[in-house]
């Protein structure tokens, strides 16, 4: 008994171990689209991949190599779909479906709802995770093929941009980037922000700070100037 106990208990480990590792492959080959763009194929891509995987992980009687052949094809299957998609905008349509306008200048479209299976409740409550509280605040609605809700709200309702107010709309010089963190310089960020050691040492100065040691976090902000966070022991230090 303890025999049979210790010879399934390892094979499981093994086959948990390149079940894992052959998913993380499959996951990476087929790139970022299955979280970033989660449509409902993806989604349902997603599930299976993790079903396949967990039967060929959890489930002795179920052979490793067949499962492992099922878990590589349906990766091919759904690589090929998506070179398609990419390819065929009629197969694009056909497998991820498209956008559907669900309001127009501020009217609900209720046969776009009812195609959707979308009922009032659900899209007052996307509006409200859009920070649009009244329908007829919105010019248009877009449901994504995501699931996700698109919201144009009506000219008056728009907040002022800077152009409206006429402010300063010059781009910025930097993106702020960190360059110390808990005492140490990183040289890499300060080299891709094209600046030098001498630059972040006199700005230290300036706000009379000596020693990269004594700053937590320092950062180099959109325009140019840095902001700096000292250590606890500094600050109590300092004058």
């Amino acid at each position: 008994m303890d025999e049979f106990f210790h010879a399934n208990f390892w094979e499981m480990i093994i086959r948990a171990s390149l079940s894992f590792f052959a998913l993380l492959i499959v996951t990476r080959i087929l790139g970022k689209k299955q979280l970033g763009q989660l449509t409902f194929f993806h989604y349902t891509t997603g599930i299976t991949f993790g079903s396949i995987a967990a039967e060929i992980a959890a489930h002795s009687e179920t052979p490793f190599l067949e499962g492992l052949i099922a878990l590589i094809w349906w990766s091919v299957l759904t690589y090929l779909m998506t070179i398609i998609t990419i390819k065929s905008k009629k197969a694009r349509v056909l497998i991820d479906d498209k956008p559907t306008i669900v309001i127009q200048n501020g009217l609900i479209l209720e046969s776009a709802l009812k195609k959707n299976r979308l009922h009032m409740d659900e899209l007052t409550m996307m509006l409200r995770e859009q920070a649009v509280f009244s329908v007829q605040d919105v010019q248009y609605a877009i449901l994504e093929t995501t699931g996700n809700l698109s919201v144009l709200s009506k000219p008056t309702e728009q907040p002022a941009t800077k152009q409206d107010v006429k402010a300063d709309v010059t781009p910025p010089t930097y993106l702020p980037t960190e360059v110390i963190s808990d005492g140490q310089l990183i040289k890499a960020n300060i080299v891709e922000l094209e600046l030098t050691e001498d630059w972040v040492m006199k700005k230290l100065k300036k706000q009379n700070v000596q020693s990269y040691e004594d700053v937590y976090f320092a950062q180099v902000q959109a325009n140019g100037s840095l902001y700096i966070s000292l250590k606890d022991k500094a600050r109590r230090s300092s004058p």
